[in-house]
């Protein structure tokens, strides 16, 4: 199978012109013509994931998060671009694009967490989130417990109310609390909270849980897989979980 081929259907999927402003998705490392055999999807193209490429003899990486963000004013021996190059390797990145189509990142943390009667909310910048119900009502404690053990994670929140309507946000997306609470939500689930937002939630009386930015999106990879694999049954595609990112949970 031709990596154009791969590449078109997920921009079909997923459409990179969807992606923010700021972002850089897309086909970013390759040959577009390069037969493909077998891909490794990742949300960061780590040296792990490269290791797990070459092993496998895949010429193949899809990742989350973009190899190439900002511009590079060098490429050296041991970077991981360079690994790439060196050994033949294709990049393709589905970011912000990701983050808010049907069946990316939002939808997979709210399958995750269980949530029904899912709908999309645009925010006011124009990107979306998801706003979805628990089966039944929970306190705020509980609820933490319950994010943090379908994530495998340690979370950190404030709370003391009763959690119902639950938004969430792969990754950074603690700037729409304030919406969320607009919006009637008793919770939001996302990342990378700085420390006036988790002051300003407790004093809203909304449930703000930060269960750390590769928890809540690396719930898309297994997904984002079996969809390809539907797609494409003859090629083999894995899976690298791997995050250098260390979490120690206190029992």
């Amino acid at each position: 199978m031709k990596l154009d081929k791969i590449y078109e259907f997920l921009n079909k999927k997923f459409p990179v012109s969807s992606a923010l402003d700021y972002d850089n998705p897309g086909f970013l490392i390759g040959d577009k013509t390069a037969d493909i055999e077998s891909a490794v999807l990742a949300l960061d193209c780590t040296d792990s994931t490269v290791d797990i490429a070459i092993e496998n003899g895949a010429k193949l990486i899809i990742t989350h998060h973009p190899v190439i963000f900002k511009g590079l004013k060098s490429i050296k021996k041991g970077d991981i671009v360079y690994r790439l190059i060196e050994n033949g390797i294709s990049v393709i990145s589905m970011h912000t694009n990701l983050d808010t189509s049907k069946d990316g990142v939002n939808d997979a943390l709210a399958n995750t967490l269980e949530l029904e009667k899912v709908e999309t909310v645009i925010a006011d910048d124009g990107f979306t989130y998801r706003k979805g119900e628990l089966i039944g009502e929970v306190n705020s404690n509980d609820f933490a417990a319950f994010v943090g053990k379908k994530l495998d994670t340690a979370v950190k929140y404030v709370g003391e109310g009763k959690v119902k309507t639950v938004a969430v946000c792969g990754g950074s997306g603690a700037e729409f609390l304030y919406e969320c609470k607009k919006t009637g939500c008793d919770a939001l689930v996302t990342s990378e909270v700085k420390h006036h937002q988790f002051l300003d939630a407790a004093k809203m009386g909304i449930t703000l849980i930060d269960a750390g930015h590769f928890p809540t999106e690396d719930t898309v990879i297994e997904p984002l897989c079996e969809l390809l694999r539907r797609e494409f049954s003859d090629i083999t595609f894995i899976t690298d979980h791997y995050s250098p990112i260390k979490v120690s949970k206190h029992e």
